[in-house]
Parts: structure tokens; sequence; C-alpha cells
């Protein structure tokens, strides 16, 4: 059982890990990032968009706010899904990040997507 909580633990920790790196890639003004994001139209907003990354991902991994944090990364990410659809893009980084933000919210707590009855 503690190794089953490592296990969880570390892979909660690898993905907020992932969306951390594209936050502080964004600040960064990494040239792709940039090009990228001024190509759909939001280069004004990278910098917000880096921190908004970076603060979802820190209430996600802080197991009191989690659920506020798998709210916010599910409705960003689904906000770039959408900015990638209408731009003629692929979703599958946003698509494929938001699974595993969301494998990992299940493995640390089911209640946060279906309702646990007391035994």
């Amino acid at each position: 059982m503690k190794y089953k909580k490592i296990a969880i633990t570390v892979y909660t920790v690898l993905v907020t890990s992932m969306v951390v790196m594209s936050g502080i890639m964004k600040l960064s003004g990494l040239k792709e990032a940039v090009d990228t994001l001024t190509k759909v139209g939001v280069g004004d907003y990278i910098t917000l968009l880096g921190i908004m990354e970076i603060v979802f991902a820190g209430l996600f991994i802080y197991p009191a706010t989690r659920k506020l944090g798998v709210l916010f990364l599910t409705a960003y990410f689904a906000g770039a899904m959408a900015t990638d659809l209408s731009h003629g893009m692929p979703v599958i980084n946003a698509a494929f990040t938001l699974a595993l933000v969301w494998i990992a919210a299940f493995l640390n707590d089911r209640s946060i997507f279906f309702s646990v009855k007391p035994d």
C-alpha cells in the first residue's frame, strides 16, 4: 500500500511539473511558444497564460485545493483545445496533458469524478 501511494505521488508530481514547465516556457519567452501563441492570436497574453498555468498547477498539487486545481486546469486546457481547433491545429498536446491531469486527479481522489458513498 505504501508503494502505491509513492507511485501515485510521483506520477502527480511529474504531471504537475509538465504543466509548470509549460508555464515557465511561456514566461521565459521561448521562441517556439511565442510564435505558436502569436499565430493563434493570443500573443499579447503569453505572460498571463504562463502565470495561470503555474498557479493552477499549484492549486492542483496541494491536496486541500486539488479539486479547484482540476477545475481550473480543465477549463484552461479546454480553452487551449478550442483555440487549436478554431485555427486548424492539432489538439493532441492539450488533450494529452488534460488526460494526464485527470488520471492523476482520479488516482489521488476519486470523489473528484464520482460521488463516493460511505460503506
